[in-house]
This record gives structure tokens, sequence and C-alpha cells, in this order.
């Protein structure tokens, strides 16, 4: 199904260029001059810049393939969250990058569909990558027509870190299993000034974590009709989530005014032994320094009596960044494909994890010792049960709306019926 969201954002950078209006700047370059044909030119675009976790890997292996291929000239582009809206801006332009570094979200679930960029199915098996890449990663890439969206490259497991220092310093000597232990928990951290859970409940942290405690007593197959269809009032196994969640705010579990925090408030806080708990994909993990790691566990998110899971969960994800060919890419697929299999060589990932702290979506037996929080997530196994993510099954459209509802949700309180109505209406809305 075709995104509104990405017709009516195609619609309106179109009207833009047709006004002068400014595009977005690119590492010193504007996205529509930095991708100017040039068949011995190959640009990439990716999210891995200044100091997220991989990006000074990624520099360093770029200029290993410069070494190799000098024939070649790599150009890199660098975005954050806006890197969505300014390919789709260099795509109309047909001066888009050959090669996209970005995750399977929002905007770009819907790529494939709309032509921005081409189905990856094919290169897969003549670049001989189908066996480096884990299976389950191709499955989550591939869209509901059969076409694999992008190569799949780097994961993510989303744990729950445990400062175990604090929690003892409050009383609190075993890991919250169940919501009882973590209501318990969070009223003797607050009585030593400690915050229980920090968490972005204005951005997209606490929409996941939102997602993850609704799922407390759904199953897999319901969590992911909930989030292709949003009707979460219908469901009584998502209004029993939904109460869960309301149970634990108003319990104090989440730290004070999460409705206005982001994923940078929430890992500052954690960082800096302000909060005693965080839902943190391995990311983030990758951050925390290395004092604190030193007495931090990591875990699954305490249940509920009556729950669908067997063991306390976490979100796990193969769809943090994926290789995406762009039409311009395929007029120099010859290239495309040096890199894209050079992307792919067993030495280069190991760099990833080791150096680093990144999970791949590719078959390694290397593991992140050099961030013992990453590696101890990546070990948890089946200690834990894993929830559906939503991000494959939410409609574009629903995206930025269902993020404004979880911070109201997040706001001390806002009813169980009125965070329904509000998710209810993030798909009928938007």
């Amino acid at each position: 199904m075709r995104s509104p969201l990405n017709r009516r954002g195609f619609i309106a950078t179109g009207a833009a260029l047709a006004a002068g209006a400014a595009v977005p700047m690119l590492s010193g370059c504007s996205a529509l001059a930095a991708a100017d044909f040039d068949p011995d030119t190959l640009v990439i675009h990716s999210q891995l810049g200044g100091t997220a976790p991989g990006s000074a890997t990624f520099r360093a292996v770029l200029d290993t393939f410069r070494r190799e291929n000098p024939g070649i000239a790599l150009k890199s582009l660098v975005n954050g969250d806006e890197l969505g809206q300014a390919y789709e801006t260099s795509r109309l332009a047909k001066k888009e990058a050959d090669v996209v570094m970005v995750n399977l979200y929002d905007k770009t679930v819907a790529w494939t569909e709309l032509g921005a960029t081409v189905p990856a199915g094919g290169y897969l098996d003549e670049w001989g990558l189908r066996d480096r890449i884990i299976p389950g990663a191709l499955k989550e890439w591939t869209d509901p027509k059969g076409r694999l969206r992008a190569l799949p490259y780097i994961s993510s497991n989303w744990p729950v870190a445990f400062n175990t220092s604090l929690l003892r310093a409050a009383g609190v000597d075993a890991i919250p299993t169940t919501g009882d232990e973590l209501i318990a928990a969070a009223g003797k951290l607050r009585a030593k000034g400690t915050a229980p859970v920090t968490i972005g409940g204005n951005d997209w942290t606490g929409q996941k974590l939102l997602a993850q405690i609704i799922q407390t007593f759904l199953t897999p197959e319901q969590a992911r009709t909930l989030y292709s269809t949003g009707d979460f009032s219908g469901l009584p196994q998502a209004r029993d989530g939904v109460a869960y969640f309301v149970e634990l705010r108003d319990a104090g579990v989440f730290t004070d005014k999460a409705q206005g925090l982001t994923t940078d408030s929430m890992t500052t806080q954690f960082n800096t032994e302000a909060a005693a708990m965080e839902s943190a994909m391995s990311s983030a993990l990758a951050r925390v320094p290395g004092k604190v790691a030193a007495r931090t566990e990591v875990g699954g998110w305490p249940l509920a009596q009556g729950a669908a899971h067997a063991k306390p969960t976490i979100l796990r994800t193969y769809t943090v960044s994926g290789f995406w060919i762009s039409p311009n890419g395929t007029k120099k697929i010859e290239h495309v494909e040096k890199f894209v299999r050079f992307m792919y060589r067993p030495d280069v990932i190991s760099r990833f994890v080791s150096e680093g702290g990144r999970d791949m979506a590719v078959k390694t037996d290397t593991l992140s010792d050099n961030f013992p929080l990453v590696a101890k997530a990546q070990q948890l196994g089946d200690s834990v049960s894993q929830v559906v993510l939503p991000d494959l099954y939410v409609p574009p459209s629903a995206v930025q709306p269902l993020i404004q509802a979880t911070s109201t949700a997040f706001t001390p309180g806002t009813s169980a019926r009125r965070i329904l109505a509000l998710l209810d209406g993030a798909y009928r809305h938007a």
C-alpha cells in the first residue's frame, strides 16, 4: 500500500523545488548538488556521522575502500533524522545519492513501492550475499509484495538496562521481573532521590516502550495486526496493556516529566546515574560510560500477572540500517557492487562489532567485547521474551501522531480511555 505521507511529502517537496526553496545541506554540499552524475564517483548517503556508535568505524572503512579502489571517487553525505526528507528532495530532482544507508522506518517503509529506491533482491544472489545475511533480517526487509527493499546491515537489541549499584543502594537486591517488583523498586529509588525508569516520552524511544508495555498481553500475531490496523480500543488485550502502563506511570515508575524528555535526555539521566533504569537499544548501551557499565546489567521489561509472555520482554530488530540502491545507483551498478561486497567482508563486519559496538544483521562470530553492555545484550538469548517492533506495521502517516499520543500517555493524569482514543486517532486522522 502506498504511503499517503510519502505521496504528500513528495508533492510538497516538489512544490518547494519549483518555488526555489532551499534544500538541506549535507556535509557541506546541498542535496541537489551532491549527486551530479559522474560515472566514476560513487555517492553514499548515511546517518553515520558525528559521535554516533559506529561512525568512526564507518569513516575508517570508507578510507580503506578508497585505498583499495583508486579508480572510484567516493563521496560521503551525512544526515541525521532528516535523511529521509533530504533524500526524497534530491530524488525529485533526480540527483539522489547512489547508495543510502538508513533504517526501515517511517518514510522509508514506502520507498520501494514509490520507486524512490529499487528492489535489491536480484542483487542479493548476483553478488553472493544471501548466505552472509541472517535469514530473519531478509524477512524483515521484504515488503508484502515479496520485494527486498534493501540489503540488511545493522541490527539492534533493545533490552532494559538496570544500574544494580543504584538499586542496591535503595534496598533493591534483585532486578525487578514483575510489575509489582518494579513498582516497589520505584518507590524505594524515589525515597533515595533517584529516578526509577528514564525514557524519552516525547520521541520514538517513549513510543517504543509504550508499544512494548501494551504488548504485555498480546501474542506476536495480535501485535502485528494491532499495529497494522490501529484498533487499540477494540482489542481487549491492548486495553489491558494500556491499563498496565497507566498503573506503572501512576505508581511513579517513570522519571518526572517523562512526557517532555527525548532520547538525549534519557541517556544523559542514565549515564550520569540520575536514573536507575532505561529502555535502551544497543547503540545507546554502547555509549554508557565504563564505570556505569561496570555496575549495570541488562534484561527484559517486567511482566504483569496474566502476561502472554513467559519471560520479561525486549525488542530486537534487524532494521536499523541497510543498503538501499537508488535509480541513480543502477547507472553505476558495478561501483555499487564493489562497495557493497566490500562492506559485507568479514573483516569489515568485525570492525563494526568490535570497534563500533554495533549489532549486525550479518552472520559473524565477533562479539562487542569493548562494549560490555552490548555484548551482554547479544548473549541474552532465550532468557527473555521478544515482542514485536511496530515499525514494519505502522503506516507511515501514523508514525508522528503515535509519538504525539505517546507524550500525552506519559503525562500524569491521562486516563487509559484517553490514551486508547489517542492511539486510535493516530491512524484515523493522520
